[in-house]
């Protein structure tokens, strides 16, 4: 990763740590099927007029559309929904940290699938984050069975996105980052607007407030229609797992957020958590690694 990489990453964390603030604002109001349909609608909407401006064309079959199918389906549908209904049990701040197991997942996942060499330094580097995203929360005891289901669902948001990594790598290669984004959130929207209808039946939920509509507007255009241009950016560039570092940073992320624009204070498990993320980063990375052990 070079440094245009490195703000790519950092940019993609801002973006999707205020994105967990959104949804959480969003679904005290309202369902999270009606919440993901939402976001990928107003977010493939927001795409369209860029879409056409830079003079892509839609896919012409089935056999085309079948890339951003899969990616619709594992980067958009299941991991909101499943994100959005485990923010029902457990706060904001704990479903972004639990999504920073997905590096891990990521690392699994394409050395299992034979798509990336599973070295000693990835796996030191990814535990390492997940030591720190651990740090960063505190450890707590004592889940209630809500709270435990809501964990669980966050976790397997974080294998969906592993798995939509894997998919990206093999599909979506060479395709351009608009094209991407665009093509899988209108098949997102088509696959959520279906379910969020027969679930939900939005028709007959009260209007919401306008804090939660703004909540809606900022998740949709710069926590999903952005951030998923930035997100595909750095998948041709650096790769799926290097990518995936961003779950890392959230976290770290949302703190200097929080301290930045809400006054709360960053206490030493902050500080310790970060700088356990950024050693786990150096050993992923491992340039300055090698470096240091003499290694080419």
């Amino acid at each position: 990763m070079d440094l245009q990489d490195v703000g790519l990453l950092i940019l993609l964390s801002i973006l999707w740590g205020g994105a967990y603030f959104f949804a959480g604002v969003a679904v005290k109001e309202l369902p999270p099927l009606t919440v993901a349909a939402v976001r990928v609608s107003v977010a493939a909407a927001t795409l369209l007029p860029f879409f056409w401006y830079l003079g892509y064309s839609m896919p012409e079959s089935l056999s085309e559309w079948f890339p951003f199918i899969g990616m619709g389906l594992l980067n958009n549908a299941i991991p909101f929904a499943l994100i959005f209904a485990g923010q029902l049990n457990i706060t904001v701040g704990l479903s972004s940290i639990i999504n920073a197991m997905t590096p891990l997942f990521t690392v699994l996942v394409m050395a299992g699938f034979k798509e990336e060499r599973l070295t000693l330094y990835r796996v030191i580097g990814v535990l390492l984050g997940v030591v720190g995203v651990a740090v960063l929360r505190g450890f707590e005891v004592g889940y209630s069975a809500a709270q435990t289901l809501g964990v669980a669902l966050c976790l397997a948001a974080a294998l969906s996105y592993s798995f939509a990594a894997l998919w990206g790598r093999r599909f979506l290669a060479g395709v351009p980052a608009m094209k991407s984004a665009t093509c899988q959130l209108l098949c997102s929207t088509l696959i959520m607007g279906v379910i969020a209808t027969i679930v939900d039946q939005p028709w007959r939920l009260p209007m919401p407030s306008q804090v939660t509509l703004l909540s809606l507007l900022a998740l949709a255009v710069f926590g999903t229609a952005l951030a998923y241009i930035v997100f595909f950016k750095i998948l041709v560039r650096a790769g799926a797992s290097n990518v995936m570092l961003v779950t890392l940073l959230i976290p770290v992320t949302a703190l200097f957020l929080g301290n930045i624009f809400l006054d709360e204070l960053i206490r030493f498990k902050e500080i310790a958590g970060a700088l356990v993320i950024a050693i786990g980063l150096l050993f992923i990375d491992g340039r300055i690694i090698n470096r240091i052990t003499g290694r080419t």
